[in-house]
């Protein structure tokens, strides 16, 4: 082989391995993955059952970790750290067993996730919310917006470093699981 044939080959080996090379190292393991789908599938049993005082949700998050609401672009509701995160999942109250959302199934579809570049401890993710049993009926169904996440790998496992749930056009700030008392009219 000539001079200008191997640098020929050896070029088109650079050009087609190289970003082979770089998309292998922007990716996480399977079991990466598989961990980030788990956590987001506990959020929702988390988030539904409201168990210790809501900080088995708290937990899901790293210490500093946050959860918000927004609406157009606009931060609408921020919980920041473990207390004001077990509080957010209590609906604000006291205990569990007033959460405004009792009885509402959170269903969390066609999730995606994507590794940060450079970062293997870090990823980013969205995934659908549809809601099932709002005002107490069973069968009633509502898609309510996305939630966009930031993934952070700990000693303990992938946790969220942030939850923004982007509620759905004309979406009420919270779904209610029974039906709202009648007002005195």
């Amino acid at each position: 082989m000539t001079r200008p044939a191997i640098a020929v080959v050896v070029a088109v080996h650079v050009l087609v391995c190289l970003p082979a090379a770089r998309a292998h190292a922007q990716s996480l393991a399977p079991q990466d993955y598989i961990a980030i789908q788990q956590l987001v599938s506990k959020y929702a049993y988390a988030i539904d059952e409201c168990t210790n005082k809501g900080y088995d949700y708290a937990d899901l998050y790293v210490a500093d970790g946050s959860f918000a609401t927004s609406r157009n672009g606009k931060i609408s509701n921020r919980f920041d750290g473990r207390e004001k995160l077990a509080e957010a999942a209590r609906g604000g109250a006291a205990d569990c067993k007033d959460v405004p959302w009792a009885g509402i199934v959170h269903m969390l579809v066609n999730h995606v996730i994507e590794p940060v570049s450079g970062d293997p401890d870090r990823a980013t993710g969205k995934v659908y919310l549809i809601a099932i049993g709002l005002d107490g009926e069973p069968g009633k169904v509502e898609a309510q917006g996305r939630y966009e996440d930031v993934y952070v790998k700990t000693p303990q496992g992938w946790r969220f470093k942030s939850r923004v749930h982007v509620l759905a056009p004309g979406q009420a700030e919270v779904s209610r699981g029974s039906r709202p008392a009648a007002s005195g009219k």
